[in-house]
């Protein structure tokens, strides 16, 4: 009995693991572990009843939590997104674009797949989008299996970390920060994640020039009357509405204006004044832009469009995430409508997966406040603190432990049961620990994001799987027998970009600036550490904290 006083906290929590091993639902397995450890906690006087009369407050605060509603509003952008043909024509048009280059098509993917996360953030609309129509066109001119369902599994994930991220979400709350803060810090660590996709696929262009060809001439559709593909006029379009773009944006800002507003207004000023250059020479048939320009103009600047609704304004202030996300939703039907594509099926197909994601995500939070209140009830924070501050290496030695764990756990949980089992325990672990939690939230969100390439649990290859042929097949262009892509292939061929993953935490780990700007012109001095010396009562002399580069990492 009294090893069971001593120890009720690790035993919980090996329960639950147990229980997560054999397949019971996370929710009810946190909740069930919560109350069941709660009432042995109250026979062995370590808890009161009293205890379990906070449930009631708890649960109605998760309800009443303004910051989830970003869960639904952009879980039904990105599914009206999906269905509304704006990744088909992405990818067909960025496709043309990169297809006489060796690799093309594979960079095409990975520029849509980022295309789509900032627009999105929905990795399974991303994953079978770019699966129906990017994987036959790859297998269909000779692409390597392995490396094309690789990159677009890998592409697909990119919408975990790339904002409006739903892992960001999620993680921001749970470490009770500010989901705009979390937003701007992992934006840079996204688009970089995203060329070390591209450097790779170079390389193996390279190492490999078969695994990856370029498009033969017949599948090249744009072309001018002189025989031209007409780069040079999109070229000449990209230079002009940057340079107006860039004096529009010296006249409208200051040089004290944030940085990342400076940078979304630029984008926005850039891509209205592409698309109003394209549409003056089409209504007016001047005939200075080429079939291909004209198509990826029309084609960039709607998403651009909504990519500033959601992001822009909550980088400049305007709206908070939650309201970015109602405006992204809103954008996201108007596109579909646009299109002509907006149907009551489609609004009813979005808005069921819709309503079961935001109940997915509600229950295990509930779930997992039912054993946060046992878990601590029994000193299992402290229990975690122990084991964690205990590491050698400080703060180095605990984050490396952390990705290690979350990178094991990821293995057997997806991102949302990562989010909501370990990030309370560690979280106030590592604020304890003078690490910044902005940061120590894209370090975990980077790491969470190889739960999706995995094998055999990973939901990106699952997702690829159920889109993937599975039989040989007749192509309709070409007329030859296309061989199935097997799940042996879809695996291995997820390896290298697991390894890409975990070489962005790393970097991220290493190279903190990276993460940082999110502060802008914020005080870098913890006040804590502020000394005032008093002498002789007149004046006196104020020592700041002088750690350095070296101590701001963990601030």
């Amino acid at each position: 009995m009294e090893f069971l006083i001593a120890n009720l906290a690790p035993i919980m929590f090996a329960t639950l693991v147990v229980f997560l091993l054999l397949g019971f639902p996370v929710a009810f397995a946190l909740a069930a572990n919560g109350i069941l450890y709660g009432l042995i906690g109250i026979e062995l006087g370590l808890l009161t009843p009293a205890l379990f009369q906070a449930l009631p407050q708890r649960i109605f605060g998760i309800i009443s939590n303004d910051t989830l509603l970003a869960v639904p509003f952009f879980t039904l952008m990105g599914l009206v997104l999906e269905r509304s043909g704006m990744a088909e024509d992405l990818l067909e048009t960025i496709g043309q674009l990169f297809g006489t280059v060796r690799g093309g098509l594979a960079f095409a993917v990975v520029f849509v797949g980022a295309m789509l996360a900032a627009t999105t953030g929905v990795v399974s609309a991303s994953v079978i989008s770019m699966g129906l129509i990017s994987l036959p066109i790859m297998l269909r001119y000779g692409y390597d299996r392995r490396l094309a369902s690789g990159v677009i599994a890998a592409s697909g994930t990119l919408s975990q970390i790339i904002p409006p991220s739903l892992v960001l979400i999620i993680l921001a709350d749970q470490l009770g920060r500010s989901i705009g803060d979390m937003y701007r810090a992992a934006m840079v660590p996204g688009f970089v994640l995203a060329g070390l996709y591209i450097v790779y696929i170079a390389i193996m262009c390279v190492i490999k020039p078969a695994s990856a060809p370029a498009l033969p001439e017949e599948a090249r559709r744009f072309r001018e009357d002189n025989g031209t593909r007409g780069g040079r006029s999109l070229l000449v379009l990209m230079i002009i509405s940057v340079t107006v773009a860039w004096a529009l944006g010296q006249w409208m800002e200051n040089d004290t204006a944030p940085a990342d507003e400076r940078i979304v207004l630029s984008l926005l000023l850039w891509g209205l004044t592409a698309f109003v250059i394209a549409i003056v020479n089409k209504a007016l048939r001047l005939g200075l832009l080429s079939a291909l320009a004209e198509r990826v103009t029309f084609v960039m600047i709607p998403p651009l469009f909504l990519i500033f609704l959601v992001l822009g304004t909550i980088f400049i202030g305007v709206a908070t995430p939650t309201e970015g996300g109602a405006m992204g939703a809103v954008g996201a039907i108007a596109m579909a409508l646009a299109r002509k594509r907006l149907t009551l099926d489609l609004m009813k197909q979005a808005m069921d997966t819709t309503t079961k994601l935001s109940c997915f995500v509600v229950f295990i939070l509930v779930g997992s406040t039912v054993f946060g209140l046992t878990f601590r009830g029994v000193n299992g924070d402290l229990w975690v603190e122990h084991l964690l501050t205990g590491l050698p290496g400080g703060q180095w030695g605990f984050l490396i432990v952390v990705s290690v764990l979350t990178f094991v756990l990821a293995f057997f949980l997806d991102f949302f049961e990562l989010a909501f089992i370990i990030v309370p325990l560690l979280g106030p672990v590592a604020e304890k620990m003078g690490i910044d939690l902005i940061w120590f939230g894209v370090i975990l969100a980077v790491n969470m994001q190889t739960s999706f390439m995995h094998p055999p649990f990973g939901f990106a290859l699952f997702y690829l799987r159920s889109v993937a042929p599975k039989d040989p097949y007749k192509d309709k262009v070409t007329g030859r027998t296309i061989a199935p892509v097997t799940t042996g292939q879809i695996y291995w061929g997820s390896v290298p970009f697991i390894v890409i993953q975990l070489l962005m935490v790393a970097m991220v780990m290493l190279m903190p600036a990276m993460v940082m700007h999110y502060k802008g012109d914020q005080s870098q001095v913890d006040p804590s550490s502020v000394k005032i010396d008093v002498q002789g009562g007149y004046g006196g002399s104020v020592y700041g904290n002088d750690s350095g580069d070296a101590g701001a990492l963990f601030k």
